[in-house]
């Protein structure tokens, strides 16, 4: 397929794919759906919201991709069409209550899109009950993550304001989708940086076979020795992909020491939420060797910061780190490691876990990871909203109510204050709110200690909390 309704055709990118890997064994297609609503404490002029909306997408190429399945190859490619020109739908929710007007945004977000020369995302203005206004959008997965999506709805506001108030500039050109995906197609045809990625990746997975650690202890992996005594993974995932979303807020004074802690360290907050992790699993475990999921965005350059779409490659990250080290030490290791991965954020994650499949042969269905991370550092607040002054705004995800993994953490900071939203999504076969608790109320315990006490054993910590 080299065109489609007169547009050029592109393959899909190893980030999308990943997507599709997932989807191709979900009852539930809207597994993909990413749902969420930005309002801000003010009356906004409607028709020119939705002027600024049009603008939006005319500058974002990736909010105006389409797919197409070609049934001889048997694979689906993309194309980015020349404008949306569909209808921007307003809903007012007054009159309602909060409840009432975020469950019709809950089972918006459960809808599944057509994916055929269909548009796949959904942009509704919105008034809330609370009075404030903004918008909803809806988007399927392989066409945007977080960031995108960000950039995406801040952009609809500077445009706005631009239009609205004198004084405030045009906000700068969005980047090229199109330009940015021929760049990761050259990587996957063989590059010399995917052959120097694959090297790598597959050097780490030969060292030795990683151990599977429990949320809530051993006993997954104990019932998988039952079968096969040298077992070192297990299964912990339900048949039953139904999930729910339980967030637990941390607050702006406790946030802001741990982001002092980070800054004072030279890391970032994403090392100090593994080593809480980590460590947590050590306790439960009693193994030094712990392995996660780690999602990694890969927009280092301003062109990928910019360009939209679906960036988000997700790899194992295993750390080996004794209780007699130091939290200090530890988070050094952990720094360490993520430097190396990021070099290396390219790569398949499809082909990664592939590969290890083949030199370490597992039980179809069980893993070494019980959970997967994704820290999404970048805020409305840092990204120039300020000049909103003192109008305030908040943000709103919606669960899709489906997931494939047993427990998907999302930390983000909230626009309000720039506090902590830890988001569980998790499946309610797999994993239980008081269970969630428990994680989230220890794995803080070791990081407000570890920050107290840096140079204390992570043993002595262990203790202590």
């Amino acid at each position: 397929m080299k065109t489609r309704k007169g547009y050029k055709t592109y393959p899909l990118t190893v980030a999308q794919k990943f997507h599709f890997y997932y989807l191709n064994y979900c009852p539930k297609k809207e597994v993909v759906n990413i749902g969420t609503s930005l309002t801000i404490e003010y009356e906004l002029n409607i028709d020119v919201l939705r002027q600024a909306i049009y603008q939006a997408y005319e500058r974002c190429e990736s909010m105006r991709l389409r797919f197409a399945y070609d049934k001889k190859e048997e694979q689906w490619y993309q194309y980015v069409v020349d404008k949306e020109e569909r209808e921007i739908e307003y809903v007012d929710f007054s009159g309602k209550t909060m409840e009432e007007a975020e469950a019709v945004m809950t089972e918006w977000t459960q809808v599944p899109f057509e994916r055929e020369d269909a548009p796949l995302n959904r942009l509704v203005i919105i008034k809330t009950p609370d009075g404030n206004q903004g918008v909803y959008l809806l988007a399927d997965h392989l066409t945007l993550d977080a960031q995108s999506l960000i950039c995406f709805l801040k952009d609809i506001i500077e445009i706005y304001c631009s239009i609205m108030y004198e004084g405030v500039e045009y906000p700068k050109e969005m980047r090229s989708y199109i330009e940015q995906l021929e760049k990761d197609l050259a990587y996957e045809a063989g590059s010399k940086a995917q052959q120097r990625d694959r090297e790598f990746f597959y050097k780490l997975i030969e060292q030795s076979e990683p151990i599977y650690n429990g949320i809530d202890g051993p006993e997954a992996l104990l019932e998988e020795r039952k079968k096969n005594p040298k077992a070192r993974s297990a299964k912990f995932i339900s048949k039953n992909v139904d999930s729910a979303l339980d967030i637990f807020h941390l607050e702006e004074e406790p946030t802001a020491r741990l982001m002092k802690f980070c800054e004072e360290q030279h890391i970032s907050l994403q090392c100090l939420l593994i080593m809480g992790i980590r460590t947590y699993l050590q306790k439960m475990n009693g193994n030094d060797d712990v392995s996660i999921n780690v999602a990694y965005a890969r927009r280092a350059t301003l062109a990928e910061k910019k360009s939209g779409g679906t960036r988000i490659h997700s790899f194992p990250f295993r750390t080996i780190i004794s209780e007699d080290m130091t939290f200090l030490d530890g988070i050094h290791v952990i720094r360490d490691g993520q430097n190396e991965i990021f070099r290396h954020t390219n790569f398949d994650p499809v082909e990664y876990r592939a590969y290890r499949s083949k030199v370490f042969p597992i039980e179809p269905g069980t893993s070494y990871e019980p959970m997967s991370l994704t820290y999404q550092p970048m805020t409305q607040k840092d990204q120039g909203l300020n000049k909103l002054g003192d109008i305030k705004y908040k943000t709103k995800w919606y669960p899709n109510g489906a997931t494939t993994q047993a427990m998907y953490l999302t930390v983000m900071h909230r626009p309000e204050d720039n506090g902590l939203d830890f988001n569980f999504e998790h499946q309610v076969d797999a994993i239980s709110r008081e269970k969630l608790e428990y994680f989230y109320y220890y794995m803080c315990k070791i990081m407000f200690k570890g920050i107290e006490k840096p140079y204390l054993s992570i043993g002595d910590i262990i203790k202590l909390i």
